[in-house]
């Protein structure tokens, strides 16, 4: 199993935003050229970082802009608005009939239950280390090297 691109996908739009906007108006058009996906997908996630008040969409003109200070927006942040954890917000769902009768069955959820959520924190902590002014940094470092070479 692997976890969706969603969140990916939403880091790279930001990122877009960040160096391209002020110099041009980011249209999904725009965003979906350089992701490398069909603009739909881009403007369902467009629809999600607005809702999450992570960036503005204009109306008519279109066009895209980030609401916050990079350095106030941490991966975190990013990841919430675009994944669907669902109502339980567990990244890890559960098999929902285990057999009561069966001695692992009966004891499946006191094995795992814990451990995924120390995993979820984990992840959770991890991306709360990072903003999106760190990775726009660290993009800007990448296109200016590669500019050079």
């Amino acid at each position: 199993m692997q976890i969706s691109s969603r969140f990916t996908i939403a880091t790279h739009m930001l990122i877009v935003m960040a160096l391209e906007g002020p110099s041009r108006k980011i249209t999904s058009d725009f965003i979906a050229d350089s992701v490398g996906v069909n603009p739909v997908i881009i403007r369902k996630t467009l629809s999600q970082l607005k809702k999450a008040g992570l960036i503005t969409v204009a109306r008519g003109t279109g066009g895209a802009e980030i609401s916050c200070d990079l350095k106030d927006i941490r991966l975190l942040d990013v990841y919430q608005a675009v994944e669907s954890l669902g109502k339980s917000g567990r990244l890890f769902s559960f098999h929902e009939n285990p057999n009561p009768s069966c001695p692992i069955g009966s004891n499946i959820h006191n094995v795992l239950d814990d451990k995924l959520d120390e995993i979820q924190a984990a992840m959770e902590k991890e991306l709360t280390k990072t903003s999106l002014a760190d990775v726009v940094a660290s993009a800007q470092k990448k296109i200016a090297k590669q500019s050079v070479s």
